[in-house]
């Protein structure tokens, strides 16, 4: 598991950020189905990477040896209850143009990960339904 974000100090750091919900719902989903670690390559930012865990979604520039740009951490969705809401998190700024990166990062995850899921759901078996028998007329 990918960790440097811990471990390098940040420029800055927004405790009070927000994620939308839609966003976060997405990357749940694709953990819990598709691994507990997932890399998407982010095509707009070239040699940018999104790594997702479940305690946090980190932007690492592949050039730099993985080197951490920004940080989405300490997520509050325990015991959430409105899943239309957003989940409030902490925002790790690594690079100081790292606010410009932020946006792109999550429409390019979002766009990534539909065509991830839509994969994995072609692969999954589809049950059958069986008719009922008929009752006799008795």
């Amino acid at each position: 598991m990918y960790s440097r974000h811990t471990e390098i100090p940040t420029l800055d750091t927004r405790p009070g950020w927000q994620v939308e919900a839609r966003y976060y719902n997405q990357a749940a989903l694709a953990l819990r189905r598709l691994g507990p670690e997932i890399r998407l390559p982010l095509p707009i930012l070239k040699h940018l990477d999104l790594i997702l865990q479940p305690d946090a979604w980190v932007v690492v520039d592949r050039v730099l040896n993985d080197m951490p740009v920004v940080a989405w951490t300490a997520f509050r969705a325990a015991h959430r209850h409105n899943l239309h809401r957003p989940v409030a998190c902490e925002l790790r700024l690594y690079h100081s143009m790292a606010t410009m990166v932020t946006n792109r990062a999550l429409a390019c995850m979002a766009d990534r990960l539909t065509v991830a899921l839509a994969q994995e759901d072609q692969r999954i078996p589809r049950g059958q339904v069986i008719a009922f028998r008929s009752r006799s007329s008795a």
